[in-house]
């Protein structure tokens, strides 16, 4: 592989006009795919075959029209409550909204509450008319009976008088006729009565199944209307979502501020932020120091800024056809932006030094290719692995997540394979200053120089934090495995959510509209649980009604549970009464809180009892059950996916390092600062340690998806940590030092420029860590901070003190393993030989001082 890709880096060199412009119609192309076919993205995080999909599947069939999504806006009056003025331009703003092609229906918050508050005057008023109605048929009543008693007597008396039959008859007729129409009117009126108690009873049902619900607040300040979309959130346009916010704030003219929910607020179009840019800038700062010009630094950056382009352009461009999550193109940008510029970094940097040493530009630029390279394309395929592994647990979103950012990161190892060695040639030596330029000329001149800086390079490898790490490696580990060891600890308390508007930022419309909302309605009304019921056949539509109540009274009686209101009920069919019904609970908590997760159990473990008692099957949808559903399968499929990581590890780093010991602690480090990153991000994230520095105003449960993305993407920055690092100390040790001492020649080799590495791709996520998207602050912390420990204490700190004291037991390894295993040869060493043995028949001589992987 090295010797290919030294060819490989060697064409580009001689034919960089050739690679630039294969690039640039790739970039056009890609360009231009993105802008034509691009779709709309969501944060739509359904799992096919889950109960929650198997319900909104139900609603499209059977109740169209309440299957879209619903979102609420709520409006505030200032302190003396709504006045008229401001109740007619909610009205009228709302109005607006109905007549909107995306919306469904629209339920006006001062209509509705007026219903609820005369409902208990009309039950009242029922009560009151049916008790007179009654007392008026029970006075008919006597009065009939007395009547027909009266009829009796008179004629017994004319049949005692000797009145013939007929007589008798022809005479009383009228009065018998009277008395038959007044039983009538009676056995009428006792109908009427007995249907109006029977509505009473139904109004008085349905009143109590209103208990806790309200659309206007208690003090009057505050009111909430929801809206029914044709379609679901995820499907609307940034535009519309845009267009329901501007009508909602025309309020704003008669006093009263209109607040959207994070629903409706909530704009995935957007990718960079000022945040993210100011982690870039971080970025190009340390590849300047590390690399000493502009155009050195600018190089790396120029060549991720173009693997993004062209990998996360890709994604954009089939968003129209695949279902994408925002945080797809975010993640690839990340990781796009991130490995991108270190890959490209870690070549460039070997060819700068190998240019100093007095290397001819284009072998230097191939021998980079051919040796860093090698590294690069390892690293990278560790990662891509790791993210393709993604599609394991079996999730759709979760899968095209990984794919697209597997895809951006290799797009990124084939621009640092290809384009880097392109524009260097088109650079030359402009790439190094001349103050180095003539540094390096002056010391190349002096003659016996290379052996002058071998001993020099040895007594560097002797000083610094290598050396410091290795005097005292004992204390050196222990002080490292305690440290993480603490850090891991809040991570036993993680408890997985997806995000509500809690967690927005606290000046956003969407954490106001949150807020609001809780203190005015209740938490639970921001994060209502749908409950669709299926009636059995047969019944009528009165009976429906009654059967809807039933649920509803069981449903309530669950713990935590404020409400649970009827809402909906289909259609009858041919031959059929209702046979849907729709329902809304209302739980005591916000829909991220685990009262909430225990509530959508419990209404799912009552199923079975209503299915016992009414006959009535319910399933649970809508955003917080899907959301419940979504954080168990992902908490489901980590240990899985952990196990195929951690056993891909091993593998990988057997057949490049030829040693049992390696691949084991290599592991063991990544579940280290794994561990540590869990614990930093429940710390801050759910605890709400340090959440005025990174603005976490309202903590709650960790991001759902966050601990198994973070797993495959530390696993493979990990590894390339690991390559760079360990490969220095193999190469020295194979050339002949002792086991102790390749340690500290290995990290002294590579610690630079991993240093910067760890800087610039720490500084890349920690950009994203404020990002505009809430969602995405805690995946730009956790690989931050994961990379950090990683780096610095794990790589840097933890390993070297354990392979030094470990010595040559370090890289023991069975004989017949040694002999089945391929020869991967990740550091370049065959390039190396060839590169030696042909200066040497020329007469020169490859400077001593310059490591493979610098």
């Amino acid at each position: 592989m090295a010797t290919l890709l030294y060819r490989l880096g060697k064409f580009s060199y001689r034919h960089r006009w050739l690679v630039i412009s294969l690039w640039l119609a790739v970039l056009v192309a890609v360009g231009g795919s993105a802008a034509a076919f691009h779709g709309t993205m969501s944060n739509n995080f359904q799992i096919p075959g889950t109960e929650t999909q198997r319900m909104l599947d139900k609603l499209k069939q059977d109740m169209p029209e309440a299957a879209g999504g619903s979102a609420g806006i709520v409006f505030e009056a200032g302190s003396e409550g709504f006045d008229q003025e401001g109740k007619e331009a909610i009205k009228a703003a709302l109005g607006k909204l109905k007549d909107l092609p995306t919306v469904q229906s629209v339920v006006n918050p001062f209509d509705s509450q007026a219903e609820l508050d005369k409902a208990p005057a009309a039950v009242a008023q029922a009560e009151k008319q049916l008790a007179a109605g009654k007392a008026q048929l029970e006075q008919g009543r006597a009065q009939q009976t007395a009547g027909e008693a009266q009829l009796k007597a008179a004629e017994q008396q004319m049949a005692a008088g000797g009145m013939p039959q007929e007589m008798i008859e022809a005479q009383l007729a009228p009065q018998k006729a009277a008395l038959a129409e007044g039983s009538r009117k009676l056995d009428a009126g006792e109908k009427e009565a007995a249907d109006g108690a029977a509505k009473l009873a139904l109004s008085k049902r349905q009143l109590e199944a209103s208990e806790g619900l309200r659309f206007v607040s208690e003090d009057g300040k505050a009111a909430i209307a929801q809206i029914q979309f044709k379609t679901s959130i995820n499907a609307l346009t940034p535009a519309e979502r845009q267009q329901v916010q501007d009508i909602a704030h025309e309020v704003s003219s008669a006093g009263v501020t209109a607040l959207a929910s994070k629903e409706i607020t909530e704009d995935v179009s957007q990718l960079f932020g000022v945040a993210e840019i100011v982690g870039i800038a971080v970025a190009a700062v340390a590849l300047i120091v590390m690399l000493g010009t502009l155009i050195a630094a600018g190089l790396p950056l120029l060549m991720a800024l173009a693997g993004v382009a062209v990998g996360v352009g890709g994604t954009f461009a089939l968003t129209g056809v695949i279902d994408m999550s925002s945080i797809s193109p975010m993640l690839a940008l990340m990781l796009g932006l991130a490995v991108g510029i270190d890959y490209s970094l870690f070549i460039v940097n070997r060819h700068r030094n190998q240019m100093l040493a007095g290397m001819d530009p284009e072998e230097s630029a191939a021998l980079a290719t051919g040796t860093s390279g090698n590294a690069v394309l390892f690293a990278g395929l560790t990662v891509v692995v790791a993210l393709a592994a993604l599609v394991v647990p079996g999730l759709p979103f979760l899968s095209i997540m990984g794919l697209s950012a597997a895809a951006t990161v290799a797009v990124a190892v084939v621009v640092s394979l290809t384009l880097t060695p392109a524009v260097l040639s088109l650079i030359g030596r402009r790439l190094i200053s001349k103050r180095a330029w003539a540094k390096a000329a002056k010391h190349n001149a002096e003659p016996g120089h290379e052996a002058a800086d071998h001993a020099a390079d040895i007594r560097k490898s002797n000083r610094g934090w290598g050396a410091l790490v290795t005097r005292h490696p004992v204390w050196s580990l222990l002080a490292g495995v305690v440290l993480l060891g603490v850090l891991a600890l809040p991570a036993s308390q993680l408890r997985l959510a997806l995000p509500d508007g809690g967690s927005e930022p606290v000046d956003s419309q969407a954490f106001k509209a949150y807020d609001l909302t809780r203190k005015s309605f209740g938490e639970g009304v921001t994060g209502p649980i749908v409950v669709v019921g299926e009636f059995p056949a047969g019944l009528s539509e009165s009976e429906a009604v009654n059967r809807q109540l039933d649920v509803a009274e069981e449903l309530r009686s669950v713990d935590n549970v404020v409400a649970a209101i009827p809402v909906a009920l289909s259609a009858p069919t041919a031959g059929n009464g209702p046979r849907t019904a729709v329902f809304q609970v209302i739980p005591e908590e916000g829909p991220a809180s685990e009262s909430t997760v225990q509530v959508v159990s419990e209404l799912r473990a009552k199923g079975k009892d209503i299915a016992a008692d009414t006959g009535v099957t319910i399933g649970l949808t809508g955003q917080t059950a899907g959301n419940v559903d979504v954080s168990e399968k992902l908490g489901a499929a980590l240990p899985p996916y952990l196990a195929i990581v951690v056993g891909l590890s091993l593998i990988l780093l057997l057949l490049v390092f030829r040693s049992i010991v390696v691949p084991l602690l290599a592991t063991g480090g990544f579940l280290l600062s794994l561990a540590a990153a869990f614990g930093a991000v429940v710390a801050v994230y759910q605890w709400g340690w340090l959440g005025t520095v990174f603005d976490v105003a309202n903590p709650g449960a960790v991001l759902s998806f966050l601990p198994i993305i973070l797993i495959g993407v530390l696993f493979g920055l990990a590894m390339d940590y690991q390559v760079f690092i360990t490969s220095g100390m193999r190469e020295s040790f194979m050339h002949g030092e002792s086991a102790k001492q390749a340690v500290r020649s290995g990290f002294s080799h590579a610690a630079a420029v991993v240093t910067a590495a760890a800087i610039i791709m720490v500084s890349v996520f920690a950009g994203f860590i404020f990002s505009h998207l809430t969602m995405v602050r805690p995946l730009g912390f956790a690989m931050a901070f994961g990379v950090l420990v990683d780096a610095f204490v794990v790589r840097m700190t933890i390993l070297p003190a354990a392979m030094y004291l470990l010595g040559e037991k370090a890289w023991w390894l069975p004989r017949w393993l040694d002999r089945i295993l391929p020869d991967v040869d990740v550091e370049g060493a065959s390039l190396e030989r060839h590169e030696a043995k042909g200066q040497a028949g020329s007469g020169e001589a490859k400077d001593p001082a310059l490591p493979l992987n610098a």
